[in-house]
Order: C-alpha cells, then structure tokens, then sequence
C-alpha cells in the first residue's frame, strides 16, 4: 500500500524497514504489505463501496480479487498501525475526534499481530466497515521467471487519514519514515536504503504530484493496470531488470525464448 499524506514539499510516502532476519528482502525499506490470508476472502460484507465482482474486474481476475484490498487494510493496520475503515458515525475512524479510540486500537492492533484475534473477528467485534472505497489500485508486478522467490503483487494508493499517525510494528519491519518520493530515490541512488526495483519504479511514479488528492486522481483514471514483468540481464559482473522499453528488454525477452524453447 503506497500510503500517501500532504506535506511542505509535496506528497510524502510512508516506508518501513524490512527486519533484517527476514527470509525475503531483509533490511530492505518496502511500502506496507504482505500476502493474502484465507479469512481475506470472507469479509465482503463488511467492505464499504465494492463487492468482489467489482474489485475482480478491476484486477482482471475471474474471481477473489476483494481479498486483496482486504489484505491491503489489514496488513496496513499489522505494520504501519493505520486503519482504513468506518466508525459508527459513517465516517473514517477518528482518533482526534474519539481520543478514547488510540488506545484501544492500539490494543486491537497488539492483540491482532500476537495472532491472540483474527482480523475477520475483529472487525466483527468492532462493528468496522472496510473502507474499500478509499483505496486505488495502482500497480500490478510479478517476479522474474528465475527469481528464487517468486510473487504476484498488487500495489494500491491510499491517503492516511489525517488524524492518524503510523507506527511501525517493530517486528516484521524494525524502521520507518514519511519520505517525499523523490528524497526516497536518492537514499536508494546513495546506497543508504536498500529498495528493490518494482519500489523504486513505484517511487517513481508518483513523484510528480503536488498533492495527494492530485495522486488520487490520477490513479482514478489509471482505467488499464498493465501487468509488469521484468526480465533480468547479466552485465559487466551484475544484474540489471529491464522493463518494455527499456534499453536491452528485447534482448533479454528474445534470449528469454530461446530457452524456453532449448527447454522443451
């Protein structure tokens, strides 16, 4: 989830630090999330302003694609303590309104991620409402074909409500920062954060906006989310991902074939 806030120079988004004793991208700064849950896909009822229908087309998937906006939320809520969803008063939940709501929450969040309640009964106990229509769906990556670990992501956009301040977990993520994209990118380019290649294509795409209702707009007329795959060259002693359009991506796409076809 690219969570986004308005500040002085622009839109900033909020990173966290991968713990350095993960199996997968460790010390790397990411944006909130992680995989889809089975109980993802049984809270439909509970999702303000989008059925799965709606939101599988939108994914171009035959079916399930609500799950990932509801685990979008919760992993959102697991790692970076903010939660998008609706109050009693229909309304985004509002701490600065119901200062009797922090510490509870912070509560729920603790009891959520020491896995003593599951997210799908939480929101029943709470009587929230997902705030689904808050979100954008903005990207969608899928690992390199001989990537050791291999992924399908779904980046959405979404803005913090502005009463609520995120914190990371100090668990799965030991570090965090509100960070203009571009201030992101040149600790990436000075080597003092470690960012992978589909974060920093992301980065990179929201850099030019000048608020976050600019970014939500546009992500409103984001109609088709082309599927992108990066394919890997071997250069001078290193690896490079490369994109459609990028210099060498023909290459690597028609080498990438020739194997395919050797294999069979």
């Amino acid at each position: 989830m690219l969570l986004l806030r308005d500040a002085t120079d622009g839109p900033e988004v909020f990173m966290v630090e991968r713990h350095q004793g993960s199996r997968f991208m460790a010390g790397a700064y990411v944006f909130p999330g992680g995989r889809v849950d089975p109980d993802d896909s049984d809270v439909e009822t509970f999702c303000v302003g989008l059925d799965d229908a709606t939101a599988s087309a939108r994914l171009h998937l035959a079916e399930g694609g609500l799950a990932y906006y509801v685990a979008a939320i919760r992993e959102c809520f697991e790692e970076a303590g903010v939660l998008l969803a609706y109050g009693d008063d229909d309304s985004l939940i509002d701490t600065s309104n119901h200062p009797e709501l922090g510490p509870r929450i912070d509560s729920l969040r603790s009891a959520l991620n020491s896995r003593k309640i599951g997210f799908l009964d939480l929101v029943r106990q709470e009587g929230w409402r997902l705030a689904t229509d808050h979100m954008h769906y903005w990207a969608h990556w899928i690992t390199p074909e001989d990537s050791p670990v291999r992924f399908t992501t779904r980046f959405f956009l979404a803005a913090v409500p502005s009463d609520q301040a995120a914190v990371h977990d100090d668990a799965e993520v030991t570090g965090s920062a509100w960070v203009t994209p571009r201030a992101a990118l040149r600790k990436a380019e000075r080597e003092e954060w470690a960012i992978i290649f589909p974060t920093l294509r992301n980065l990179e795409t929201i850099c030019d906006f000048s608020t976050v209702a600019e970014a939500e707009a546009a992500a409103l007329e984001r109609r088709a989310i082309e599927t992108l795959q990066p394919i890997i060259l071997h250069r001078d002693g290193g690896i490079q991902a490369v994109l459609p359009g990028d210099e060498g991506y023909e290459e690597a796409l028609a080498a990438a074939d020739c194997a395919k076809e050797d294999g069979q």
